[in-house]
């Protein structure tokens, strides 16, 4: 799927769930998330990944070039599941509900990158920020998407700004995984879609919907 307003980088010749390519990408990942990326080096990533420091450079320029493949990889992968998981529900609720569940199913079931995402790419910017912006706008187009469709249903109130419901789910969506982070992982995580799915209806759902 090509993803609207995101250039998706060729695959690589080792591109192989089981390559070295993939081996670095996830040993790397895994050492970021427990030094820091700032105090990572490319020998400790080798390490971690079981090859020679000079293998690293065979398929990545630098520890920034390693995290921008891994998160671009990772939003291939990602966001064909949130498309897939919003198309599945017929009305705006459902869609949101199955958006949101996905989206911490996905970070739940990878905690290094949801360290790694929202420590480093989210915060300290380390990332191109315009790589962020573009992610940020593939998340926010669902959504709108799904705004659009809850004010047409009758379910969202016509009168609220779609910009402002859309900011305010990204950013309680951003910090129940920044608190799952801090806290270290230790509760559920995708326990918190529907709640969360339920406030935001209670707040912007329109009077008199069933």
């Amino acid at each position: 799927m090509q993803l609207k307003g995101w250039v998706i980088k060729p695959q690589e010749k080792n591109d192989r769930p089981n390559g070295k390519y993939h081996q670095i990408l996830n040993a790397a990942i895994k050492v970021f998330a427990e030094q820091g990326f700032h105090h990572a080096t490319i020998s400790q990533v080798a390490r971690e990944a079981g090859v020679a420091d000079g293998t690293i450079y065979l398929y990545f320029k630098n520890k920034a070039d390693i995290l921008s493949h891994f998160f671009n990889y990772k939003t291939r992968l990602v966001f064909d599941r949130f498309r897939e998981a919003v198309d599945q529900a017929d009305n705006a609720e459902e869609k949101l509900r199955n958006l949101i569940r996905r989206h911490l199913m996905e970070f739940q079931r990878d905690r290094n990158m949801a360290v790694v995402f929202q420590r480093e790419a989210l915060l300290a910017r380390i990332v191109n920020e315009d790589y962020i912006k573009d992610i940020t706008k593939m998340y926010l187009d669902i959504l709108d998407e799904i705004i659009r469709l809850g004010k047409t249903e009758g379910s969202i109130r016509s009168e609220v700004p779609i910009g402002l419901v859309k900011r305010l789910l990204v950013g309680a969506v951003n910090e129940v995984i920044n608190t799952w982070v801090v806290t270290g992982g230790k509760h559920d995580l995708v326990q918190m879609a529907d709640p969360l799915v339920e406030l935001y209806f209670e707040g912007i759902g329109a009077p008199g919907n069933p």
